[in-house]
C-alpha cells in the first residue's frame, strides 16, 4: 500500500459501497440504447484535449504542493471527471445556443477526458518531484551528512527532468496493452477505482445524474472560492519565519513545539474529508506515538544514545531515528502488501486459467469478439465494443522495444553512474512486475508502484557499488525507472477498466493516456521548477515545503550501499522492532476480519507522521469530523456533496500556489508577520524594543 500516493486505494472503502450498489441497479446501457457509440476517432475531440490540459495544470499544482509538504495525495478521479463534465457541458451548451455545436458531449468523452486528466497530474507523483528526483539534490543531500560527494547529487534542472520523464514514462503502457483483454473480460477484475470512476460518468450523462452533477460543481465552485480567499488572506501573515496562521500554536506552545496544532490548511481539511476515517486515525496514532511518546523519551537520552553537540537535522542524532525508524516501518508494511498482493496475483491467476481449462473458454489471447450468451446485458454488449478496435500487438512490442532501447542509451548520459546495463536488466523484468502491479491492483486496489521502486533502490543501489562509485544517484535512478513503469501500467488498466464500462475505446483510452502523459512529462517539470525557484527553503525542515520524502528515499538509498553505519546508537535495534511491528499489524488486520480490521491503524500511514509531525494529521481529523457530523444530520446529502466540497477545497487551496508563487519570484514579500509567543519571551521582547 503506497501512502505516498492514494490515488487507487485512499476511498476504497466508499468504491466497494458503490460498487455493491450499482449490482442492484437496472441496466446501464439499456438506458443509453438510444444514443450512437461515436467511433474512437471522435471520441478523440480537440475540446477534450483542451480541457484536459486546463484541468491538467490545476491537478498538477495540487499534486505538487501535497507531494512537497506531506506525500499523501487522496483520489482526484472524481473531481477530474466531475470538471471535466462541467467544462465540456458549459461549452456545448454555449455552441448548442448559437447553432455552432456539431458534436454532442457524450460519456466516451467524458471518459477521455477524465483518463488525460489523470495522466497528466500522475506524472507529478511518479517523476518523483516529492522523493526520489528532489532526492538527488544538494539541498537533500546536505540534509544527511552522508554520500554528500558530488558522484551522488544531481541538481534539478528542466532540461535532463523533461528529457528523463519522456524516456521512462511510456514503457508501462505498452508493456499492459496486450493484456488488455485477459485482465478486463477473461479474468474481469474489478479495478474498484476505474468501476466508481466509470458509474460516476455514467451517472453524469442520465438527465437526473447531470442535475446533480449541476449542483455538486455549484458546491465546487463555492468551496474553491472560500479556499483560494483563504489561502490569500493567509498570505498576508506569513511576512518572516514561522509566521502567519500555519504557525498558531492551537494546542498550546509545547504543544506547537512537538509538531501537535491545528494549521488552518484547507487543503489537507478537503483530503482528510476524502480519506476514509480508519487513514486519519493512524496518522493521528502515529503522531501520538512518535512525537508525544518517542521522541521526548529518546531526547532525554542525548549525550548517550547520540552526541549532545550534534546539529538538529543530524542523522546521526535525533533525526536520524525519527527518518529510519518511520523508513523501517514503511519496509515492513511494503513487503507485507508485496508478498500478499504476490500471494492474490498468482492465487488468482492459477484459479482463472484453471478455471478456463474446465469450461474451455476461449483463448485468452482471441482477439475476435466471442459468442457470449451467459453474460448479462450490459458485459455482453460491453465486451463487444471493447474488442471491436483492437490495438495490434505489433504496436505494443516495437513501442516498448524502442523506447527500451532509447532509454537505455539515453540514461547513462543523463546519470553517468547509471550503467545502460542496469537499464536493460529493469526492462527485461518490467513487463512481468507492471503484470503483478496492473493484476494486483485488480484484486486489490492497491497500485504498489512504490514499492517496486524501493526494490530498484536497494537491488541497483548495491550492484552499483559503495558511495564512491556513485551507488546513491544509480539506485534513485533506477528507482525513478521501475516507479514509472509499473504505476503508469496500472493506471492504464484501471482506465481500460473505466473505458470498458462507459463503451470507450481502448484506442482512444491508450491515445487519451499517452496525450497525457507527454502533457505530465513538460507540465510537471515546469510546476517543480516554479516551486524550486520561487521557495528558497524548499525541502527544508520546518519550511513550508519540506518534501519529507526526498530525504526518506535518499536514506533508503545510502542504506541501500553503506548498510547500517549511518545509524545512530540503538536505532538499529528500533528499526528492527518497528519492522517486525508494521508487518505483525498487517497480519492482526487480516487475521480478524474486516469489521474488526476498521479498529486497527494502518502501519503505512503510522509511519509518515514519524518524520514530519502530527500537525496535518490534526487537520485531517478534522476534515473527518465534518463529514462525520455532516452524514449524521443527513447522510445522504453528505455522501451527494462531500466529494464536492472536498475537492473545493483541496483545488482552490492548491490553485492559490501559482500566484502565490508568482509573488515569490517578483520578490513580492507578505507585510505582516504574525508571530506567537510565550508571555516570559513576550516581556524580554517589549523590554529589549523600550530600550531601542
Amino acid at each position: 500500500m503506497a501512502i505516498e500516493r492514494t490515488t487507487s486505494n485512499i476511498s476504497q472503502e466508499e468504491e466497494e459501497k458503490e460498487n455493491r450498489m450499482s449490482k442492484t441497479e437496472e441496466s446501464t446501457e439499456r438506458i443509453f440504447e438510444s444514443k450512437k457509440v461515436p467511433t474512437w476517432e471522435k471520441q478523440l475531440t480537440v475540446r477534450a484535449f483542451v480541457v484536459s490540459f486546463i484541468l491538467g495544470i490545476l491537478f498538477t499544482f495540487i499534486v505538487m504542493k501535497l507531494n512537497l509538504t506531506t506525500g499523501i495525495i487522496p483520489s482526484l478521479n472524481v473531481s477530474a471527471g466531475l470538471l471535466g463534465f462541467f467544462f465540456v457541458k458549459t461549452w456545448t451548451k454555449f455552441l448548442g445556443k448559437s447553432g455552432l455545436l456539431k458534436q454532442p458531449f457524450t460519456r466516451q468523452e467524458n471518459t477521455v477526458i477524465q483518463t488525460c486528466v489523470v495522466a497528466t497530474s500522475g506524472i507529478a507523483f511518479s517523476g518523483g518531484f516529492g522523493s526520489y528526483l528532489f532526492g538527488m539534490s544538494e539541498v537533500i543531500a546536505n540534509q544527511s551528512h552522508e554520500a554528500n560527494s558530488a558522484q551522488n547529487m544531481k541538481n534539478p534542472s528542466l532540461g535532463w527532468m523533461i528529457g528523463f520523464l519522456f524516456v521512462v514514462s511510456f514503457l508501462g503502457l505498452f508493456s499492459v496493452v496486450p493484456l488488455r483483454k485477459i485482465m478486463i473480460i477473461d479474468f474481469k477484475l474489478i479495478y474498484p477505482s476505474g468501476t466508481a470512476t466509470a458509474h460516476l460518468i455514467n451517472s453524469f450523462h442520465t438527465p437526473q445524474g447531470a442535475k446533480l452533477a449541476k449542483k455538486q460543481v455549484k458546491t465546487l465552485g463555492k468551496f474553491f472560492s472560500f479556499s483560494f480567499l483563504w489561502g490569500f488572506f493567509q498570505w498576508f501573515f506569513t511576512g518572516g519565519d514561522n509566521c502567519g496562521f500555519a504557525s498558531f500554536p492551537t494546542l498550546g506552545l509545547k504543544a506547537f513545539e512537538n509538531k501537535f496544532f491545528f494549521d488552518f490548511s484547507a487543503t489537507y481539511v478537503g483530503v482528510g474529508m476524502i480519506c476514509p476515517y480508519l487513514i486519519n486515525v493512524s496518522l493521528l496514532v502515529g503522531a501520538i506515538l512518535s512525537w508525544g511518546v518517542m521522541w521526548p523519551l529518546i531526547s532525554e537520552k542525548k549525550g548517550d544514545w547520540y552526541p549532545a553537540d550534534l546539529s538538529p537535522s543530524s542523522l546521526h542524532g535525533l533525526q536520524g531515528y525519527r527518518v529510519f525508524i518511520g523508513i523501517s516501518m514503511i519496509l515492513g508494511d511494503g513487503l507485507y502488501n508485496f508478498i500478499k498482493v504476490l500471494g492474490y496475483t498468482l492465487f488468482g491467476l492459477y484459479r482463472q486459467f484453471n478455471e478456463s481449462k474446465i469450461k474451455g473458454d476461449v483463448s485468452i489471447s482471441g482477439n475476435s469478439p466471442p459468442d457470449l450468451p451467459s453474460l448479462s446485458y450490459d458485459d455482453e454488449k460491453r465486451a463487444r465494443m471493447f474488442l471491436k478496435d483492437q490495438i495490434p500487438m505489433w504496436i505494443a512490442i516495437v513501442g516498448y522495444l524502442t523506447i527500451a532501447i532509447v532509454s537505455a542509451a539515453t540514461l547513462p548520459h543523463i546519470f553517468h553512474q547509471l550503467e545502460w546495463y542496469y537499464i536493460a536488466v529493469i526492462y527485461v523484468f518490467a513487463p512481468a512486475l507492471a503484470f503483478c502491479n496492473a493484476y494486483g491492483c485488480g484484486l486489490t486496489d492497491w497500485s504498489l508502484a512504490s514499492t517496486y521502486g524501493k526494490l530498484a533502490i536497494f537491488i541497483i543501489g548495491a550492484w552499483a557499488g559503495g558511495s564512491s562509485n556513485g551507488g546513491v544517484l544509480a539506485g534513485l535512478a533506477a528507482c525513478g525507472v521501475m516507479m514509472n513503469i509499473v504505476s503508469t501500467a496500472s493506471d492504464l488498466m484501471q482506465d481500460f477498466k473505466t473505458g470498458y464500462m462507459t463503451l470507450a475505446s481502448p484506442r482512444s483510452m491508450f491515445v487519451s493516456q499517452v496525450i497525457g502523459t507527454s502533457m505530465g512529462c513538460i507540465i510537471s517539470p515546469c510546476v517543480f521548477w516554479l516551486f524550486y525557484k520561487a521557495f528558497g527553503d524548499l525541502g527544508v525542515p520546518g519550511s513550508e515545503y519540506p518534501a519529507p520524502y526526498a530525504l526518506i528515499y535518499r536514506n533508503m538509498a545510502i542504506l541501500g550501499v553503506e548498510g547500517f553505519s549511518a545509524l545512530p546508537d540503538k536505532c538499529l535495534m528500533l528499526c528492527y522492532i518497528f519492522f517486525a511491528f508494521a508487518i505483525f499489524v498487517n497480519g492482526m488486520r487480516d487475521a480478524v476480519g474486516k469489521n474488526l480490521a476498521r479498529f486497527i491503524p494502518i502501519p503505512m500511514a503510522m509511519a509518515i507522521p514519524f518524520y514530519i509531525g502530527g500537525y496535518f494529521a490534526i487537520d485531517m481529523c478534522v476534515g473527518s469530523l465534518i463529514l462525520f457530523i455532516w452524514s449524521k444530520i443527513n447522510k445522504e446529502k453528505a455522501a451527494a456533496f462531500g466529494p464536492a466540497v472536498a475537492s473545493g477545497l483541496i483545488c482552490g487551496d492548491g490553485i492559490w500556489t501559482l500566484p502565490s508563487s508568482i509573488l515569490a519570484l517578483a520578490g513580492v514579500n507578505p507585510p505582516i508577520c504574525m508571530k506567537f509567543l510565550s508571555r516570559s519571551t513576550n516581556i524580554r521582547v517589549d523590554t529589549f524594543l523600550n530600550r531601542s
